[in-house]
């Protein structure tokens, strides 16, 4: 990977984040934000990308408990630059504390939908996601899981409930979005809602309903008895 200062101004991840605000910058870029410098032999970019792949198996939620020493065993990173990183996850963590008191209440297949609409309508690929309730059924986030074709291979249980898990996640509603933007379940869809429910029993984790975005319209798989 290129070093940050070889890079055409326009193109460099601060100067992107000026011009296009943070939601234009990867987490590999945001991250290299804070680590500044890179090393003679890699970029922030390359450091950056080193540690998101520490907690690759449990995605970018897994890093809210990141320690100065996971971060100083990436070779690159030392005490300041850690202890950076773990002060804006920690500012985050805290951040969201404050949110939770306004969380959303997802009392039916109409609020689900509302929350996932925005985020999934006009992606152009299928984004697999989980709306992630607590007892109360506030939710607590709604992280994409997967990206491509919906298939049993792609979506598998063992990242569903382990994302859930990580969570503390009461209970979990299953949302992916139709880019041709007809959200008329497919035997596939049907087919991973089955098998997820039968997993989400073991696991005491209850699939409460699975929502299909489409443009500007959804369906519930619960309202139409598909979910057994």
């Amino acid at each position: 990977m290129a070093m940050v200062r070889e890079l055409p101004v326009y193109d460099r991840p601060r100067e992107r984040l000026i011009r296009f605000g943070a939601d234009s910058l990867s987490n590999a870029e945001l991250l290299a934000l804070f680590i500044r410098n890179g090393s003679k032999q890699k970029s922030a970019l390359d450091l950056a990308s080193e540690v998101l792949n520490i907690y690759r198996d449990g995605g970018l939620s897994a890093m809210r408990n990141i320690t100065v020493n996971e971060l100083t065993a990436v070779k690159g990173i030392g005490n300041a630059k850690a202890a950076e990183i773990v002060a804006a996850v920690e500012l985050g963590k805290r951040l969201a504390k404050q949110d939770a008191q306004n969380r959303i209440i997802v009392s039916s297949p109409e609020d689900a939908a509302a929350y996932a609409m925005p985020r999934l309508r006009f992606e152009q690929k299928e984004n697999f996601a989980l709306i992630l309730l607590n007892v109360k059924n506030h939710i607590l986030a709604m992280p994409v899981i997967s990206v491509g074709s919906l298939t049993a291979s792609i979506v598998h249980p063992r990242e569903v409930f382990k994302t859930a898990v990580q969570y503390s996640a009461a209970a979990i509603i299953l949302v992916h979005n139709h880019p041709s933007g007809d959200p008329s379940p497919s035997r596939e869809d049907i087919s991973i809602t089955e098998r997820l429910v039968k997993c989400s029993k073991l696991m005491d984790i209850p699939v409460l309903d699975h929502i299909i975005i489409g443009d500007d319209r959804f369906v519930s798989l619960k309202e139409r008895g598909m979910m057994s």
